[in-house]
């Protein structure tokens, strides 16, 4: 078993960490907020003072954190303290341009990197069926799978250094913007006197279907587990969804894509945002379309 260092604890790398505990890996955190590391201290995670401590004589590092400034600052720290061929692995969404910095970063320190995001929300952090994207060195990966085998159920291998950022915003994407077009058909069909039930019927099996119907339906009922069923308490919030999409953007800009689909979706999560939703399950963007018609 190993000993892994985890860097971010909050809603999606306290229960990551919870499971590799459960695997049978001692996993020592560190994260800013005290009731944070509280909370996975009582899920068996040994609490570190500061990340340098977590670091030291770890076999394998994890950073989980908001953004690719958080992550270059905590990598610049966690790398003093690493020991050479120590395998950094980063599970946070950010930019592609941050994600090779880190890569860069690593490499000079002489340890092994991974860019490794994640799909499946909370949801997929607790029951441990995440899908991992990763991008990095086939040494890398290979030393990082059993790794990201205890936390989730689908690991990827999508490329060199910052492949793995690339596939997850392209995927979230295509999520945002399938997700306004269910619910733009299911508040049609609301117009059009057709039931709930019977679009879904429908869809889910014919044309119509892809994840955010037939997994994530934003109408209370037919999929009994998504959160349009809990008042749109997050799996994913729209505020993540937004920060994806922003992410696509500026990877679009850079790389001179076209996607004016990705563009408007953007738009309209930020709309959705700015009027007081980004906490709110990304798939409450129907309520938006609702008062708007």
């Amino acid at each position: 078993m190993a000993r892994i260092a985890f860097i971010g604890l909050g809603n999606m790398g306290g229960p990551m960490a919870a499971n590799l505990v459960k695997s049978g890996h001692e996993v020592l955190g560190f994260d800013l907020a005290a009731s944070v590391l509280k909370a996975a201290e009582e899920s068996g995670v040994k609490p570190a003072s500061h990340a340098s401590q977590a670091v030291k004589d770890a076999d394998i590092v994890i950073t989980m954190l908001p953004q690719g400034k958080h992550v270059l600052t905590a990598w610049a720290d966690i790398l003093q303290s690493a020991a050479q061929g120590t395998l950094v692995i980063d599970c946070s969404t950010i930019d592609v341009e941050s994600s090779r910095k880190a890569h860069e970063m690593a490499k000079a320190a002489s340890c092994l990197s991974l860019d490794a995001p994640v799909s499946g929300g909370t949801g997929g952090a607790t029951a441990g069926t995440l899908t991992f994207m990763a991008g990095g060195a086939e040494e890398a990966f290979t030393k990082a799978k059993p790794i990201l085998e205890a936390m989730g159920k689908k690991i990827v291998h999508c490329g060199e250094a910052g492949a793995g950022q690339a596939a997850k915003i392209c995927n979230n994407m295509i999520l945002g913007i399938s997700m306004i077009g269910v619910c733009e058909g299911f508040v049609l069909a609301e117009k059009l006197g057709l039931s709930h039930q019977a679009l879904f019927d429908v869809a889910s099996t014919s044309s119509g279907q892809c994840w955010s119907l037939n997994t994530y339906c934003p109408v209370p009922g037919p999929v009994p587990t998504s959160p349009a069923n809990n008042g749109y308490k997050p799996g994913f919030a729209a505020a993540l969804m937004l920060k994806d999409l922003r992410l696509s953007q500026e990877a679009a800009l850079t790389s001179g894509a076209s996607t004016p689909l990705g563009a408007e979706a953007a738009q309209l999560f930020a709309l959705f945002e700015k009027l007081g939703n980004g906490g709110k399950d990304f798939s409450a963007i129907i309520e938006m379309f609702r008062e708007k018609a």
